[in-house]
């Protein structure tokens, strides 16, 4: 997706206030706008109690409006019932192209499901606790724990959302050789994305890591970009192909010759 059509792509963001943390707003939203423009920022919760009160200044700071909804009986999640109802109205108005469903909850699972079966994107946002279902139920999912950056807004930093400068990575300890998983998968997508040639363009190789891992994320991993993670892993060779007009390089990988599916390759 370039520019152009990431900047035209309508989101309808949805947040499960009872479920998130108000102190990830500004990293989740300048998160979100990587992939389109929200049209639509709610979040719903019994605003009248007192363990919302977190929330309040960042709605107010973001302009995201706060949907009512009491908690009619003990142990009962009428919040959840709230977001899904309003989510498919939202969808009947035909009027976006994505969805964003903030929560680390199960129980939005079908939801995913059905916004997904009408032809639409959805990105699911929670913590590292969240359900398989609800993550494979997504297009993408994006673990909140890799939107920590490195200071709070101030009141004033609060009203404009633009990416901050995130803490530097740090490479796992352990090496990535020895995550079957991982290996196995880039593997595959690279073999799946290579041409005649070998060589596969790194943003088709990402495009099959999401759509076999919803929750892949260089960024689990220690490193903020897929080419930095590729590298580490010892299985590619890297070429950043410059196309010419002063435009960015195209970056191509390919697994290296002597790389077997049994057995990767140490660099």
């Amino acid at each position: 997706m370039d520019a152009i059509e990431q900047n035209s792509t309508r989101l309808a963001v949805l947040i499960d206030a009872d479920n998130a943390q108000p102190t990830l707003i500004m990293p989740l939203l300048a998160e979100v706008a990587k992939y389109g423009t929200a049209h639509v920022k709610r979040a719903y919760g019994d605003w009248t109690g007192t363990s919302l009160r977190g929330w309040k200044e960042h709605l107010l700071a973001q302009s995201i409006q706060p949907i009512q909804q009491f908690a009619y009986t003990r142990g009962k999640n009428a919040t959840d019932a709230a977001l899904i109802i309003d989510a498919m109205d939202l969808l009947y108005t035909a009027r976006f192209d994505a969805f964003c469903i903030v929560s680390s909850d199960s129980d939005f699972t079908r939801l995913a499901s059905r916004i997904r079966e009408s032809g639409l994107t959805v990105y699911g946002f929670g913590e590292r606790k969240t359900p398989q279902s609800f993550v494979a139920a997504c297009d993408k999912f994006i673990y909140t724990e890799n939107l920590t950056y490195d200071h709070p807004a101030t009141p004033v930093e609060a009203t404009v959302v633009k990416p901050r400068t995130p803490p530097p990575t740090t490479p796992p300890t352990t090496p990535l050789t020895t995550d079957t998983t991982l290996m196995t998968l880039i593997r595959d997508a690279v073999n799946a994305a290579s041409g005649d040639d070998g060589w596969a363009h790194l943003g088709a190789v990402g495009n099959i890591l999401t759509k076999r891992r919803p929750d892949f994320d260089s960024r689990t991993y220690g490193y903020a970009k897929l080419t930095d993670l590729v590298a580490a892993t010892g299985l590619c060779d890297v070429d950043r192909r410059l196309p010419g007009d002063g435009k960015p390089a195209i970056v191509y990988i390919r697994l290296h010759p002597h790389t077997t599916p049994e057995q990767p390759v140490h660099p």
